[in-house]
């Protein structure tokens, strides 16, 4: 779909896309449900009530169907619809054969699909209509040169979310795990919740604007952390296009100071869904500026400019979650009331598609004699 092919309001399309959107999501959870043990993140399991997992079933199997028909009734010649109408029988016709209760055995590893359902479904009924209805670029499709790159991106992140929290662990349990940190942490965890979770979120982003700086500072790293700036196409969906190399690294460091303060449980939840959130939104294509706040807080106004193929705005706007941590390392570009003309590499040329772009920085400069693998020009 090119950038003039959007999708457009009453021809049928919408509809067809989401009914198979939500089609799809019915058809992972009746997976899911048949192989738990296997499919499912055992932190979550507990949270899984058959009552309200039946519920829900049927609430985005209706809705699927009702936007199938919406697509069947606005346009006959799509076929989106008719699809659609194939998945929800698939899931239905699977779903009577599941039991009413089924002990779920605990195994050494699993794939997060149940994660992956959730978080897409969530971010998706969040992001999507803000990006539709409320745009910085409304003639950025949602269906651009690189969504299917990024979708990859997403779901492989999320499906090996075990892994990628065991290796995001591992140095820190490494290295503290035998220092005594008993009663500084008892004392961490008696602070009240609030102030908790904002030191939470202060030490997390200290460490981690140290090794996103040094991702982008370092001429080697920077060819991993350079695949996360390839796209043009910033939407919520292009955050994700992270190099397995670089997510692991980075979110090891951010790791570290919640392993060593030990914050609460209830904070360190709290602290997951909020970092979820905003990674995303400071990627989403939508004018909102959100006022004031965007001084406060990390904004997609404010990471765009981290984005930007201008060089006056290289190397600015690290944080991910308060922009006074870019002022006091003098890394703060002014974002005023502007928005960057364009994001990406400029006219560096960028492999395209996940496995090309996973090989790449092991092998090759993001392009031969070009200044984007020189550090001082970042």
């Amino acid at each position: 779909m090119t950038q003039k092919e959007r999708l457009i309001i009453g021809e049928g399309k919408i509809s067809g896309y989401l009914s198979i959107f939500l089609a799809i999501l019915c058809l992972g959870a009746t997976i899911s449900a048949y192989f738990p043990e296997y499919l499912t993140t055992a932190d979550f399991r507990e949270l899984y009530k058959p009552n309200y997992i039946k519920f829900t079933f049927l609430i985005v199997l209706t809705l699927s169907f009702g936007f199938a028909l919406a697509s069947f009734i606005l346009s006959k010649k799509t076929k989106l619809g008719f699809f659609a109408i194939l998945l929800i029988g698939t899931s239905i016709l699977l779903a009577s054969g599941l039991p009413a209760y089924q002990e779920i055995d605990s195994k050494s590893f699993t794939i997060g699909l149940d994660w992956l359902l959730l978080d897409i479904l969530i971010s998706a009924v969040i992001f999507i209509p803000i990006e539709l209805f409320l745009p910085k670029k409304p003639e950025q499709t949602k269906f651009h040169e690189e969504w299917k790159t990024d979708l990859v991106y997403f779901i492989i992140s999320h499906l090996l979310i075990q892994i990628t929290g065991v290796l995001v662990q591992l140095p820190a349990a490494l290295a503290f795990s035998n220092i005594g940190l008993a009663t500084f942490q008892e004392s961490i965890q008696g602070i009240w919740f609030i102030p908790q979770l904002f030191l939470a979120l202060f030490v997390s982003d200290l460490f981690q604007w140290s090794g996103h700086y040094i991702f982008h500072k370092i001429p080697y790293l920077w060819r991993f952390h350079a695949v996360h700036h390839s796209t043009k196409d910033i939407d919520w969906l292009a955050g994700s296009r992270t190099h397995f190399v670089d997510m692991i690294a980075v979110r090891a460091i951010s790791f570290l100071p919640l392993y060593v303060f030990g914050f609460s449980a209830s904070v360190f939840t709290t602290y997951i869904i909020i970092v979820s959130i905003q990674a995303v939104l400071a990627h989403a294509n939508t004018r909102i500026n959100f006022g004031f706040f965007r001084y406060v807080f990390v904004t997609p106004q404010y990471h765009h400019w981290h984005h930007s193929d201008d060089p006056k705005a290289y190397d600015k706007n690290f944080a991910i979650h308060f922009p006074f941590i870019d002022m006091m390392f003098g890394t703060y570009y002014p974002i005023g009331k502007a928005w960057p003309e364009s994001t990406g590499l400029g006219d560096v040329k960028f492999p395209k598609g996940f496995v090309r772009q996973f090989i790449f920085p092991f092998v090759k400069n993001p392009v031969d004699n070009n200044t984007i693998d020189d550090p001082s020009n970042r």
